[in-house]
């Protein structure tokens, strides 16, 4: 039984734009502009950059394979196995940890009205146990509303969207309008003259939220499975969310820098703080007497990471889904109810979701984590279409990428240039749980889960150069490491890096591609809405 091609250009648009706006408009213009200051304005227009790149390559791949799960597929298609496994571990992880977090911030918000739903340890937000209660309803809604209904999905998240918007182009509108100071903005030029300067806003992409903020567009990856009109929806919905929510989110950070009291920034952007400041923009408004604003600010403040949540639970059951199929965990997770949807795929995610409740980091600090996992996941965007090129030269393709090879290194550079410039200290933590995944990979293979024939272990030529050489830089750079790589010759050392592993991973590639692909194609044969 196959997922039904239900989702039009719209609704998969709708969807994707709607899992981009999250707890991110809440908290990124704040952190972005207390790392690079005014100069977070550039900072968010190279986090859009990249991102479209990037976005570009699994538009043409996610055409020409419309299937569910592109993260753990594609790779499986190009280059095996171990491959997929790989990616579709550290996409599942990655994913998995988005509900929950949005969950958490709908509680942490309402918690200034509930103060029983959260305690402080160490500084930091904690869920009670009545808001733990709170959160396992909250995520059982979201599974639910997955599962009952095609249209009441569709429909819910078009009235979220919809409400979602409406309340950041008011928020804009008025905060630009009552109280604006141009001369918040006198930093930008100095900041973009030194070296210091651009390591900032290098460091607000990776770790103020702005790339975290552009996740979403994995979403028409995810769904691709399930979309109509292939050639204009996914590339709609992957590319066309990346540039409008880029328009929503400079506007937030515009009127947000904007609306500070000069005051504020006395002691510098590092140490600006002001009332109310946990909630950005509620602080803004309650401080301008905008009190009507602020009621709508708390409201949206529940109602935008419970949208983002929805969408996440969505298309991480799809994940979850293909690694199923594939036989990376157990093949119940690939079977789907009589509507078609992969329930017992949506509440193992909602199982292990509820782990992550337990005490964590800051949303920061979760942030950054999350998008040196992320985007090395996305690295098989551009090495993959560079594969298939080369193995399917004459396959017919709906949506074909202009200037495949130059965009290709591009993308693949600012992925590593992303993951690098997270830090550290997130780096290490990631290559830990990296390893985690190799141990269980390697017991599926002695238990025999998985086909020797199928392992595809010639990958490991750049798969394992190219994880080890990200941390290894990571530990040798000037992002939290020992800066013997100093700033400004990293960039020469990961453009190099990128070229390499590039030419190791598409010389890998799989050379059964052709018979593989033709019995992918056949899965575009599901059934429309």
């Amino acid at each position: 039984m196959e997922l039904n091609r239900r989702f039009s250009p719209m609704s998969l648009l709708l969807l994707s734009i709607n899992g981009m706006v999250g707890s991110a408009w809440l908290f990124a213009p704040l952190y972005a502009a207390k790392i690079a200051g005014s100069a977070a304005i550039i900072a968010w227009l190279i986090g859009g950059a990249a991102t479209a790149l990037i976005a570009l390559t699994f538009a043409e791949l996610s055409v020409l394979l419309p299937v569910a799960g592109g993260t753990s597929q594609i790779p499986q298609l190009s280059h095996g196995t171990f491959t997929s496994f790989t990616l579709s571990w550290v996409a599942w992880l990655s994913a998995l940890t988005m509900a929950p977090i949005e969950v958490q911030a709908t509680l942490q918000y309402a918690s200034t009205y509930f103060p029983s739903l959260t305690h402080l340890a160490n500084g930091v937000p904690v869920l009670t146990g009545i808001g733990f209660c709170w959160a396992t309803a909250l995520m059982l809604s979201l599974c639910f509303i997955n599962i009952a209904s095609f249209k009441g999905l569709i429909r819910f998240n078009f009235i979220l969207f919809i409400f979602k918007m409406g309340v950041i182009a008011l928020t804009v509108a008025m905060l630009i309008k009552v109280n604006f100071h141009p001369s918040n903005f006198a930093g930008i030029t100095a900041t973009t003259l030194t070296p210091a300067g651009w390591q900032t806003i290098l460091a607000a992409v990776a770790s103020g939220g702005i790339a975290f903020a552009f996740t979403g567009f994995k979403h028409g990856v995810e769904l691709a499975g399930e979309a109509k009109k292939l050639a204009f929806s996914i590339p709609l919905a992957i590319v066309g969310s990346v540039v409008c929510c880029l328009v929503l989110y400079l506007g937030l950070q515009i009127a947000f820098i904007g609306a500070l009291q000069p005051s504020a920034l006395a002691n510098g952007w590092q140490h600006l703080s002001f009332a109310g400041d946990v909630g950005p923009f509620a602080g803004l408004a309650a401080g301008l007497g905008l009190i009507w604003l602020l009621k709508i600010l708390y409201l949206d403040a529940a109602v935008s990471p419970l949208g983002c949540g929805l969408i996440w639970v969505t298309s991480t059951a799809r994940i979850l889904y293909a690694m199923g199929k594939i036989g990376y965990v157990p093949g119940l997770f690939a079977r789907l109810s009589q509507k078609k949807f992969p329930v017992y795929a949506i509440f193992a995610n909602f199982a292990v979701g509820m782990f992550l409740f337990l005490p964590l980091p800051g949303w920061q600090a979760m942030v950054s984590f999350l998008v040196s996992a992320m985007v090395i996941s996305y690295a098989m965007g551009p090495i993959g279409l560079l594969c298939l090129r080369l193995e399917l030269p004459d396959q017919e393709r709906l949506f074909r990428l202009p200037a495949a090879k130059i965009i290709c290194l591009l993308a693949f550079y600012f992925c590593n240039l992303l993951s690098y410039w997270t830090g550290w200290e997130t780096m290490y933590k990631l290559a830990i749980a990296i390893g985690v995944g190799f141990v269980l990979f390697a017991v599926a293979c002695l238990r025999g889960k998985v086909q020797a024939s199928q392992v595809g272990m010639k990958s490991i030529l750049w798969i394992a150069p190219y994880l080890g050489g990200l941390t290894l830089i990571s530990y040798l750079g000037a992002f939290g490491g020992k800066e013997i790589i100093p700033f400004g010759w990293d960039f020469l050392v990961i453009a190099i890096f990128s070229i390499i592993i590039m030419y190791l991973a598409v010389s890998t590639r799989s050379t059964k591609m052709v018979e593989t692909f033709a019995n992918y194609r056949l899965l575009e044969e599901a059934p429309t809405w």
